[in-house]
């Protein structure tokens, strides 16, 4: 299970001098200033070193993951970098990937550069679905044994609540938006099914955001690693229509499938991932709202515009857990 109990938890003792004390403590000497990279759930720095390396610093958000399911994210990373997959993996320093320092865990990436990758293209898609075929073909070696399965008691019951703990649903909208989350979590539930369907360790949250394109993929931040289904780090690749997707989809899985084998029945869950992704979100940020930097990031979150749009949006997405799940043109 998730350790995450502090919830009155605040970075604020998270100075610059504290994570420059924490670099140096581990026998790097930081000569630049630190550069804060785009990361809410943990704190994260990139800064030259005196050995004119580009590096990137993670401070892990206490209580949230426990240091066992910190370091299986660490070897998953690092059995995926062993296997020759383009994978960011934690450096090696003092012959451990994870550091403490004045109570906080942290760790230390190379620093990589690369640009946004263009999930339109459907020869970068093929490129995709290789790579995610070769990160499956070593994930299904062995499944976590401390991080949590992909389920619905996280992803829909407990975001529910924190939406409902947080207030922040006007009083004018609250009982339009909690029909509509309500049937959405209902059939979600009768929707993901997980009888006869094999899990593995996933990416989890494997979408453009966390790739980086240079001469192809590198992927990033596995922060969010658990098991689940293998369509879980397919399906956010795909966009626009279905017929689109259904072209995006065949393309990848033509790649994907030059690893590791797919099993169709799979496609079934895209939708319900769709809806749990969805509604988790709105709980993940509900439940961070103490964080100033969440106030200020997401000062949207707060607006009867935004809860208006959702409303919408969880009626979209029930109708289309009612559609036939997609097929693939190619008939793999």
């Amino acid at each position: 299970m998730q350790a995450d109990s502090l919830d009155n938890f605040s970075f604020a003792s998270l100075t610059p001098d504290h994570i420059l004390d924490a670099i140096e403590s581990i026998g790097i000497r930081p000569e630049s200033g630190l550069i804060a990279l785009n990361s809410y759930e943990n704190r994260v720095y990139q800064f030259i070193a005196e050995n004119n390396k580009r590096y990137v610093v993670k401070f892990y958000r206490p209580a949230r993951w426990t240091q066992a399911q910190i370091l299986e994210e660490h070897e998953f990373a690092c059995q995926l970098d062993e296997a020759e997959v383009p994978m960011i993996a934690p450096l090696k320093i003092n012959d451990q990937t994870l550091h403490q320092f004045n109570g906080y865990l942290f760790c230390v990436y190379p620093s990589v550069g690369g640009r946004a990758f263009e999930n339109d293209n459907l020869e970068h898609l093929e490129w995709m679905g290789r790579f995610i075929g070769r990160i499956h073909l070593t994930s299904k070696k062995q499944l976590f044994k401390h991080r949590p399965s992909i389920g619905t008691e996280e992803y829909l019951d407990l975001a529910k609540q924190h939406i409902i703990d947080s207030n922040m649903v006007p009083p004018a909208l609250e009982t339009a938006f909690m029909t509509i989350l309500e049937q959405l979590i209902i059939e979600t539930k009768k929707r993901f099914k997980m009888d006869n369907l094999s899990q593995i360790r996933l990416h989890g949250d494997c979408h453009a955001g966390n790739i980086l394109w240079r001469d192809g993929p590198q992927f990033v931040d596995l922060d969010d690693a658990r098991n689940g289904p293998a369509v879980q780090d397919l399906w956010m690749m795909l966009s626009g229509d279905r017929p689109q997707q259904i072209l995006q989809l065949d393309t990848m899985l033509e790649g994907y499938q030059e690893f590791s084998d797919f099993d169709n029945k799979e496609l079934h869950l895209i939708e319900p991932l769709r809806a749990m992704r969805m509604v988790h979100y709105m709980g993940w940020i509900a439940k961070r709202w103490c964080d100033p930097a969440f106030i200020h990031s997401f000062s949207w979150f707060a607006e009867s515009k935004y809860w208006e749009q959702q409303i919408l949006s969880l009626k979209e997405q029930l109708a289309g857990l009612y559609e036939e799940p997609l097929s693939l043109m190619s008939g793999l």
